[in-house]
């Protein structure tokens, strides 16, 4: 492949990252059509299309490979920039795509390791732990927590450990939707007709869980909470029931404040770390305080119960 020039780029990274032509040009403080020309320049010279001319813009396949080389390029000269002592004003930035409740429980206690001897700014992506090593095949982060344990290409992939739900409800929504409930096995058909909380509409915990369970999906209606905070909230104020991490539930079970409704199955999500494989020091410090603080926080690998 042709060697590619710095500034083009430069200009597909942030044609990617801003959405539109238009909004990489304000950030390059260049024109629009001068966007356009040096991603056309850089399409005739590699002799692939590498842009969706969609809104927002996107990578091709073949664009995903060379959006991954212009992070990869830019983190390294970031790096070598402040290695030299050239560069006390150049802060790196590293993209990572991590799922809400991670985010929401441990995630940014980790980058808080990083960042208390080094400097760095994250670039954080919220999705779903079934579609973060999704990002990373795209080139648009370095790094991911994910469910998916085979490494994307060009990546390395570690176990982080097991997050272990629990199906709670509140005491007031015990109460009045499922009053004088004595057994676990009656409490398991019960909830596919009563309200439950959804993340968002392809959150699968709760339904996956009753289908599981009862070999059916959930009937009952939905509410749709799609923040971590928000929706553990929402489950404490009796919306409806759902499946909460312990990090965000146990202290509440202690007090009373929620009811486990079936203490005898839980539900486990294996996390792993998907990271590129580049020689990044800064990389390196990420992976390092990511895996000690699961370490911490989550059940270890191998040890999940029955889903």
């Amino acid at each position: 492949m042709p060697r590619l020039q710095r500034e083009h780029l430069e200009t597909l990274l942030a044609a990617v990252d801003h959405g539109t032509l238009d909004a990489a040009a304000r950030a390059l403080s260049i024109t629009p059509s001068a966007v356009s020309q040096r991603i056309k320049s850089m399409e005739q010279q590699v002799g692939r299309v590498l842009l969706q001319r969609t809104t927002p813009v996107r990578p091709t396949p073949d664009g995903e490979v060379v959006l991954r080389h212009a992070r990869q390029a830019r983190l390294l000269d970031e790096e070598t920039t402040r290695a030299l002592g050239g560069g006390d004003s150049v802060v790196p930035s590293i993209p990572l795509a991590v799922n809400a409740d991670s985010l929401g429980t441990w995630f940014l206690d980790a980058l808080a390791l990083v960042r208390a001897d080094t400097e760095v700014v994250f670039d954080l992506h919220r999705e779903d732990q079934d579609r973060t090593a999704e990002l990373l095949r795209a080139g648009t982060v370095m790094a991911a927590v994910t469910a998916e344990a085979e490494p994307v290409q060009g990546c390395s992939s570690v176990p982080l450990g097991i997050d272990r739900y629990r199906a709670v409800a509140s005491p007031s929504f015990v109460a009045r939707y499922l009053p004088g409930v004595d057994s676990e096995q009656r409490m398991t058909r019960l909830l596919d007709r009563v309200p439950l909380v959804d993340y968002d509409r392809d959150d699968d915990l709760q339904q996956g869980y009753l289908r599981r369970v009862l070999g059916h999906a959930p009937s009952g209606p939905r509410h749709f909470v799609p923040t971590s905070a928000d929706f553990a909230r929402a489950v404490s104020l009796g919306f409806g029931w759902g499946m909460l991490p312990e990090a965000q539930c146990l202290d509440a079970l202690d007090r009373g404040d929620l009811v486990e409704l079936t203490p005898g199955r839980r539900a486990d999500v294996s996390l792993w770390w998907q990271r590129w494989n580049l020689a990044s020091p800064l990389l390196e410090r990420v992976t390092e305080a990511v895996r000690a603080t699961a370490a911490e926080r989550l059940h270890p690998a191998g040890q999940a119960v029955a889903r």
